[in-house]
């Protein structure tokens, strides 16, 4: 059979598998649904637990915002009574048999451990997955989906991710991510917001759905919403195999037009800001990277002028601590900086008016008792995006990534707000 591009594969797959994902409608049609997060001590992954299979299992599966899709590792412990996901007849990449049952007959996806770069093939399956619903307020009844699409990926796939997972939940913004699937199956709008725990023993959240999105004490979190345009990057930038033609990026970039701390711009280089035909530079926003990656010549802009303001205000600068650069003592402070030592930091976004703050809580990680170091690294001189938003800058901040719109909607820190990410009330209201 004649070997088809993988861009054309997915096109092929979703005409036939999108409407059957979702031919057999669940008995409710919440409007929103929901999934506790939480941060992985060693690997700082961020982790949500899902259930899926017949019977239902509960699995945990790391989260990745730029992922293409649902994969979870299947060996000799996978065991469902699940459906057959058939392929079109024109698919190339068909199997003979499948492995387990509930892929006879299907189609090759090339599943991503992002981590640790690794690629493998991974059959095209459906099974049942169950979330639970929320009004915004509380969790709800859960909700079955029957025929939802994933990757049945080997389990080789699975090393190098935090312990216990099974696999990787892809929200990225293509037809078979997280995000869409769920939203045709349910008929809501095609939005989810993300919310990143501070700790790692403390729970986020994710909504798939608009809001509201309730914080204790009462605050709806989707009123403090600023706005931006999501870019398209016509180029993946991810690790690919087995691929004829460019595919287009999953993953969410933003419009960065400068950075400034303290009100003093960083100078940099502009064209590194805007994302060439080739799919280099940019924005995007990432829950692989634990910390922000600049490349190299804005990294160090950067870090010379945030030391020119730090050391402005008597901050005493110590050694290292790998893999930062930039560190400074806490002694005098009681482990904390007071407000006017550490300087702020903006992302200016598509004008003046619009820019995303972030403050000590998200520029400086603790690394001991005494020192604490600024949470941005060196990309690389040849980083392909030229900015990667890691996790530490997103943690108790809401993003919300309106698909329909394409727009980042974002909070700036919760805290200042006299809430966080870690207060939605998990407690049902049943």
């Amino acid at each position: 059979m004649a070997s088809l591009p993988q861009a054309h594969l997915f096109s092929l797959i979703l005409l036939s598998l999108t409407s059957f994902s979702i031919s057999q409608t669940p008995l409710i049609h919440p409007n929103a649904l929901v999934l506790p997060l939480t941060k992985h001590a060693s690997t700082l992954q961020y982790v949500t637990i899902i259930s899926q299979r017949t019977p239902l299992v509960p699995l945990n599966v790391i989260v990745d915002l730029g992922g293409q899709f649902l994969w979870v590792g299947c060996g000799s412990n996978y065991v469902s009574q699940c459906f057959l996901a058939h392929g079109p007849k024109s698919c190339d990449h068909c199997l003979s048999r499948g492995r387990p049952k509930c892929n006879n007959g299907t189609c090759i996806l090339f599943s991503e451990n992002v981590f640790t770069s690794k690629v493998s093939a991974g059959d095209l399956s459906e099974d049942v997955l169950s979330l639970q619903s929320t009004d915004g307020l509380n969790p709800r009844s859960a909700v079955a989906i029957p025929h939802f699409l994933f990757s049945c990926a080997p389990e080789v796939l699975l090393q190098g991710l935090a312990g216990g997972a099974e696999g990787i939940a892809g929200l990225g913004h293509g037809r078979i991510g997280l995000p869409t699937l769920l939203s045709s199956a349910l008929n809501f709008t095609r939005k989810f917001a993300v919310c990143l725990p501070p700790t790692t023993t403390s729970s986020g959240v994710i909504f798939f759905g608009d809001g509201p999105y309730a914080f204790l004490p009462g605050i709806d979190v989707s009123k403090l919403l600023i706005y931006t345009p999501l870019i398209k990057n016509p180029r993946s930038v991810a690790t690919r195999v087995y691929v004829t033609e460019p595919l287009p990026s999953y993953e969410y970039f933003i419009r960065v037009k400068s950075i400034q701390i303290n009100g003093k711009q960083v100078p940099l280089d502009s064209s590194l800001l805007a994302i060439n035909k080739n799919g280099i530079g940019g924005t995007k926003i990432s829950t692989v990277n634990p910390y922000t990656l600049l490349q190299t010549s804005i990294y160090n802009s950067f870090t010379k002028l945030f030391l020119q303001e730090a050391m402005a205000h008597n901050v005493t600068r110590v050694s290292p601590v790998a893999p930062f650069d930039v560190c400074f003592s806490t002694k005098n402070t009681n482990g904390a900086f007071s407000t006017p030592a550490i300087p702020v930091i903006d992302l200016v976004l598509q004008n003046k008016k619009v820019f995303w703050r972030i403050f000590e809580t998200n520029s400086m990680v603790l690394v001991g008792d005494d020192v604490a170091c600024l949470g941005f690294l060196d990309g690389g001189l040849n980083q392909r995006t030229s900015i990667v938003i890691g996790g530490h800058q997103l943690e108790d901040n809401l993003l919300q990534f309106d698909l329909e719109s394409s727009r980042l909607g974002f909070t700036s820190s919760l805290l200042l707000r006299e809430t966080s990410c870690v207060n939605f009330n998990f407690t049902s209201s049943l």
